[in-house]
């Protein structure tokens, strides 16, 4: 569960790298940032909070495809050319985010050289965890990609201390993360909730003990 080489970067020294034309905005929990089709012309830095970026097929399916908090990057396809947003960003939790615009971004990278090495390490940390996201999906239960995702949510495994209050957070949301249907994931959670590795109290609590159900063949 440990998240490898997240690069080190804080507000502060994203306003050293980067400081022509950003903005910040804050947001409320149901806000968008952006909608999958929309133009993509700038990267996002999240301050505070928690997002989710979700994809929705011709058929009208939707998935989950990342969970974003405080120090992650999204929208970089912008970098490379990606002339439309592949997915929709919207918040999970009251937050705040930095717009960056591409043209700024690609100054300062080939500008500061630091700078360009923190993000490059950010996005091989982000493709290790598409990785593993993608084992997760083909090979393990629906019962431990749901205790993965939760203990996620939790920060568990990340850099600093643990955030054991989850979000609030739907089951239905919860079901298009895992890809199984709400019933499964009501059966888990109180499956869970029942041998202690999670309580709710008007609140979900996420124990370390739930890594249980993640490591456990």
């Amino acid at each position: 569960m440990k998240r490898k080489g997240k690069a080190p970067l804080d507000s502060k020294a994203l306003v050293a790298a980067v400081p022509a034309g950003q903005t910040t905005r804050e947001l409320q929990k149901g806000d968008t940032v952006f909608a999958q089709g929309d133009p993509a012309d700038a990267v996002f830095f999240v301050q505070r909070g928690k997002l989710k970026l979700t994809v929705l097929s011709t058929q009208g399916k939707q998935a989950v495809t990342a969970l974003l908090g405080p120090g992650d990057f999204f929208g970089e396809g912008c970098l490379a050319g990606q002339p439309m947003r592949m997915a929709t960003a919207a918040a999970m939790t009251e937050g705040s985010i930095v717009r960056l615009p591409k043209r700024s971004m690609i100054r300062a990278l080939h500008r500061d050289a630091h700078f360009a090495e923190m993000f490059t390490t950010y996005l091989l940390s982000r493709n290790i965890r598409m990785e593993e996201d993608l084992v997760d999906q083909l090979f393990n239960s629906s019962e431990k990609r749901l205790a993965r995702i939760l203990l996620l949510l939790a920060n568990f495994g990340k850099e600093g201390r643990p955030e054991p209050v989850v979000p609030k957070i739907s089951q239905e949301t919860l079901a298009e993360m895992v890809g199984t249907t709400r019933s499964r994931i009501s059966f888990f959670m109180n499956k869970f909730r029942k041998l202690g590795f999670l309580d709710y109290n008007g609140r979900l609590e996420v124990h370390s003990s739930l890594l249980h159900v993640v490591l456990h063949d």
